[in-house]
């Protein structure tokens, strides 16, 4: 792997020129595939793979149930503005077939690669033909992947899995030097607004790394609807990332003048550059209780709003 390519010292054009020129001689005169979250660092491979490709470049959004409220059609009209074509998939049921009945965080993880690598996305490739997997893992996945702390979705090859001989094709990752902040630079210099490369970081396990215990639909439900409240109220702060997370346990609380056992939603907001510390944003009081009000009244089943106030290490940023 190569060495680190720190924000500061990168020159972008040259990057740029670089990975096209990379992602042209991997390929050949073949056909590759990637699969777009609507994260910055997956919209950064697949403009990447587009300029480089065209449309030997076959883009896929997997719909897979655990998404933000509307991501799909956002994602895929975004890149139809672009003249870049996304086939959208649906499989919501294959998804929450594979996590049914499992609470263990890893084991959840697991789940979702299995899933999405060899079932869904694995399919998707036999059919395509394409034998190459454009893929935007970062440096920081690799860290977090190889230390131990939590296994990432999309890292193979640094735990002795050879994606050819367990998938059937190999993965070409542009964007494995970089940190979050260089891969914001770089979707600055391919031309994407301000919205896009600027979007708070999302998790390959989508939503489901915000649901502790069993991840079914009314959960990832009830957690989407104060995601949304959350990215709402938050949108303005200029923190790194902030999000609701839905914990396991019923918590009692009242409601109308009766004892009402419902659940409980944290909430998290983070100062960080490249996600490998993070602080919480001291947010004031008034936003707070604003998020408690307006997740209460949103979101059916919450009695309780909880604010994480805890540095990375020892938390992280996501719960699962």
């Amino acid at each position: 792997m190569s060495k680190e390519a720190t924000a500061q010292e990168l020159n972008t054009n040259r990057f740029i020129n670089e990975k096209i020129n990379e992602i042209k001689g991997a390929v050949g005169d073949g056909i590759a595939i990637n699969a777009l979250s609507g994260g910055v660092d997956s919209s950064t491979v697949t403009m990447l793979g587009h300029r480089a490709l065209g449309n030997r470049l076959k883009t896929i959004f997997v719909e897979n149930g655990l998404m933000r409220e509307g991501e799909s059609e956002q994602v895929a009209g975004f890149f139809r503005k672009l003249g870049i074509t996304i086939e959208v998939v649906d499989a919501r049921k294959e998804f929450f077939t594979a996590l049914k009945g499992i609470t263990d965080p890893e084991e959840k993880r697991e789940a979702i690669t299995q899933t999405f690598y060899q079932n869904v996305f694995g399919r998707i490739v036999k059919e395509s033909g394409a034998k190459y997997l454009l893929q935007g893992t970062i440096l920081t996945d690799i860290d977090e992947t190889v230390a131990g702390i939590k296994r990432q979705h999309n890292v193979f090859e640094q735990l002795g899995i050879d994606p050819q001989e367990a998938f059937g094709y190999r993965i070409i990752e542009p964007l494995i030097q970089l940190r979050k902040d260089g891969v914001r630079k770089i979707g600055k210099a391919l031309g994407f607004p301000t919205e896009l490369f600027d979007r708070i970081p999302f998790p390959g396990p989508a939503l489901s790394a915000r649901v502790i215990g069993e991840v079914t639909h009314e959960r990832i439900e009830t957690v989407r609807k104060a995601t949304v409240v959350v990215e709402r109220l938050l949108k303005d702060t200029g923190a790194f990332q902030y999000m609701a997370i839905l914990h396991e346990d019923r918590v009692t609380g009242m409601r109308d003048n009766k004892r009402d056992f419902g659940q409980q939603i944290e909430v998290r907001c983070w100062e960080s550059v490249d996600a490998r510390t993070a602080t919480p944003t001291k947010l004031p009081f008034e936003i707070l209780e604003k998020l408690a009000s307006e997740i209460i009244r949103e979101v059916p089943g919450i009695v309780s709003i909880t604010y994480n106030i805890t540095p990375k290490p020892p938390s992280t940023i996501e719960a699962v």
